[in-house]
């Protein structure tokens, strides 16, 4: 089984960095299709209040409950501060989007026991194995 598909049947909590409230940015069409397909997403983003219904917490630190996965739509050079929170916050996953890739950070998540997927889309790889487009 690939990695993405673990990934996506063990998972249910989804914590989207950097998840916007504009519904035609990528990372609001990721989320929403999460949401629509069961997952529990919970926005992190310290300039919104809520996102699709859901409130929006500052950082990964304060967010009340345990995260699978931590869903990253930041710069590159932004995710080293992110994963060094995942590991905090005991995440079992730290997924990079599209056009996200930091190896650096990526090692660190792994050494730490996380599952790491890079430069791939959520949204993408859950239609994919599903047998959608």
């Amino acid at each position: 089984m690939s990695i993405e598909k673990e990934i996506l049947n063990s998972s249910r909590v989804v914590a989207v960095v950097g998840l916007s409230a504009k519904p035609d940015r990528p990372s609001f069409m990721v989320a929403s299709y999460l949401k629509e397909n069961g997952y529990k997403i919970i926005p992190v983003n310290p300039g919104v209040r809520e996102v699709l219904g859901e409130p929006s917490y500052p950082d990964l630190s304060s967010i009340p409950e345990p995260v699978d996965v931590v869903d990253i739509f930041r710069r590159s050079e932004e995710v080293p501060a992110i994963v060094d929170e995942a590991i905090k916050i005991g995440a079992k996953v730290v997924w990079m989007q599209e056009g996200v890739i930091n190896e650096e950070a990526a090692a660190r998540a792994r050494k730490a026991g996380l599952l790491v997927v890079m430069d791939r889309c959520m949204l993408k790889e859950h239609q994919r194995l599903r047998g959608r487009k």
